[in-house]
């Protein structure tokens, strides 16, 4: 996976020379554009500066992205896999509008208008995909992303968990949502093979890099 580092940020090279996703700052080096990924907009870019390490997204890869939201993180992953194809699932109707509007200057890009809670509503729209991310603020989100993984994820591919504790219970410490959170993936057999909290980026939120090999 190709990332860039410029004065201790990260950036990706731009898919779409001259164009901005979300104001994002732009710079050249060489013949080549970059867009600066902004971790306070991105939950992944603050994993990736938190020392997130064994993701690796091939550019012939397709994904599954749980959560699409109006498509900034999803941009930068459009970036990274330039042959491939993410399918950006997300249930608001006003979110879907700007990530089709996202869509239609890049072309690996498929927006999906649905609950990622019902992942077999969009059955007949997707293949079996390299890779999950899954970004969604529900109170059962750990169920979701492992019925997506089982439903749609190729065996001994890897995901992309960004678990957000507040979302899943208010009255108890962050520390110990993750902990239940984790057991609950663990027993079901998926591995966990790294944990990345998002602070200062984030509060409340930890990330999993997570494989499926049963």
């Amino acid at each position: 996976m190709k990332i860039y580092l410029k004065d201790d940020e990260i950036a990706t090279e731009n898919l779409n020379p001259g164009i901005k996703v979300y104001g994002e700052q732009l710079y050249q080096e060489k013949d080549l554009e970059y867009r600066m990924w902004n971790p306070y907009r991105s939950k992944l870019a603050a994993a990736l500066l938190n020392g997130l390490t064994n993701i690796d997204l091939k550019e012939d890869y397709k994904v599954l992205y749980l959560g699409a939201s109006t498509g900034t993180t999803i941009s930068h992953i459009s970036d990274i896999i330039k042959k491939g194809m993410i399918y950006g699932v997300e249930f608001s109707p006003i979110s879907m509008k700007k990530l089709i509007s996202l869509a239609s200057k890049r072309e690996n890009i498929a927006p999906i208008l649905a609950d990622a809670r019902k992942p077999k509503t969009y059955l007949n729209l997707l293949e079996n995909i390299d890779f999950l991310y899954c970004d969604v603020a529900q109170a059962k989100q750990s169920e979701l992303f492992m019925d997506n993984m089982n439903l749609y994820l190729k065996d001994d591919c890897k995901s992309l968990f960004m678990l957000k504790a507040r979302s899943i219970n208010v009255s108890l410490k962050p520390k110990k949502v993750f902990k239940e959170e984790e057991k609950k993936i663990k027993e079901k057999g998926f591995k966990i093979t790294e944990k990345v909290k998002l602070e200062p980026y984030e509060k409340d939120h930890i990330c999993f890099l997570v494989e499926k090999s049963f």
